[in-house]
Formats: C-alpha cells, sequence, structure tokens
C-alpha cells in the first residue's frame, strides 16, 4: 500500500511493522521514524487508529483470563534450557504435558471420590472424630 506521497518510510513498511510500533517494541529512533510517517499519511493514520483500537478491544475483553500458576515457571525453566543449549524436543514437551494431565485428572478423581465417600458416610471422609464430636 502507499498513498503516492513521498515519505522516508515505505507505507508497506509501516503497515509490516504496526505491531512492534503499537507494542512499543521497536527501537527508539525507528519509533519516532514511524511517529513522524503516521503524522503525514493519512491512510496509515487511519489503520493505525484501527488497529490501536482493535488492541485495545482484545485486552478489554480478553485481558483477565486466568493463566495457570505453573506456567510461567515452565516457559522460564524451557527457555533456560534452550539457551543453556539444551535440546528439548517436542516429543518430550508432549509427553510431559501428557504426565501433567494424567497427575491433575488422578487428583481431581481422588477429591470427587473424597467427596462422595464423605456423602455416603453423612460426613467429612477426612474427620476422624467421632460422629458424636462431629455433630457438636
Amino acid at each position: 500500500m502507499s498513498c503516492g506521497d513521498p515519505h522516508d518510510k515505505d507505507c508497506s513498511e509501516v503497515l509490516d511493522h504496526l505491531y512492534e510500533y503499537l507494542d512499543r517494541e521497536m527501537p527508539a529512533g525507528e519509533s519516532e521514524k514511524f511517529q513522524v510517517h503516521i503524522d503525514e499519511c493519512s491512510p496509515c493514520l487511519a489503520t493505525y487508529g484501527l488497529e490501536q483500537a482493535v488492541k485495545k478491544l482484545v485486552k478489554r475483553c480478553c485481558g483477565h483470563d486466568d493463566v495457570p500458576s505453573d506456567l510461567r515457571s515452565k516457559v522460564m525453566g524451557r527457555i533456560e534450557l534452550i539457551q543453556a543449549g539444551e535440546v528439548v524436543s517436542e516429543a518430550s514437551v508432549r509427553d510431559q504435558a501428557a504426565r501433567e494431565q494424567a497427575q491433575r485428572e488422578r487428583a481431581a478423581d481422588a477429591a470427587s471420590s473424597g467427596s462422595a465417600a464423605a456423602c455416603a458416610d453423612g460426613g467429612d471422609a477426612g474427620d476422624a472424630r467421632p460422629e458424636a464430636a462431629r455433630a457438636e
């Protein structure tokens, strides 16, 4: 895309790197050149405004999802392995995920079995006190 006006940066280059600019992942010098282009170029400014609005909408609507608590540590651990030069195969990652899923399922089954036992006993299956003491 080009608006037809001469710019230091071509419109297509600006639009190709728009998300880097929006996410502030661009070096300061490049960012300033992009800002100058966007200020001068109405088609790029319109695209920039639309993309910025979409990012805000996505953040507002989807930014509250909870991430599993151990996810960050797993990701950081794998990054450290890769940086250390150790090979992390995709198969080993899948195997690890399958083992962790099986552990979660066993824990959920155990929890639901404990709840069922508590209901059948008329009380808490984990409570070793005599029934009279539980009634108090």
